[in-house]
């Protein structure tokens, strides 16, 4: 029984262990999403965003349901953002320590979800933003690039 969880977690760990994927965990924090809208967000092929997800789906990160002709993609359980925050503390905690002259050491707290994207309306934080922008004396935080080429593109639209 033992044996069986550890190769559970392997593959759970596996599926993880993408940069890109745990960007696409990140984009479901606190909503379902579409392949159009990760590709949106992330700026990637739809086909690089699909293989994701498919590891994602297969390792049980992610739940699907359909509406019309789109796959809506959420994450599967709870506990996956929990499980992330932890690695990101420690993370953070051992950067500390490795950096103990930094002025500014980082804190979970400065990545709590302060603001929303302007384009597709996720929570982040100024620190934890993939991309800011100065427009009309504000500061606008965007979670991938794609968000920000739409907001350059029509960001009257935006404000």
């Amino acid at each position: 029984m033992y044996q069986d969880l550890f190769e559970l977690h392997e593959q759970l760990l596996k599926a993880l262990a993408n940069s890109k994927r745990l960007e696409i965990v990140h984009l479901l924090r606190d909503q379902e999403l579409s392949v159009t809208d990760i590709y949106t967000m992330l700026d990637l092929p739809q086909a690089n965003i699909s293989q994701h997800l498919m590891v994602l789906k297969e390792a049980g990160v992610v739940h699907t349901s359909r509406v019309g002709k789109q796959i809506i993609y959420r994450l599967a359980h709870p506990h996956i953002i929990q499980a992330s925050d932890l690695m990101r503390e420690m993370l953070l905690a051992q950067h500390q320590q490795q950096n103990l002259t930094d002025a500014v050491a980082l804190k979970m707290k400065d990545l709590v979800p302060l603001v929303h994207d302007p384009v597709c309306g996720m929570r982040l934080s100024p620190k934890t933003a993939g991309f800011s922008m100065d427009y009309a004396d504000k500061t606008y935080y965007f979670c991938a690039s794609g968000c920000l080429k739409a907001f350059q593109k029509e960001a009257k639209k935006y404000v």
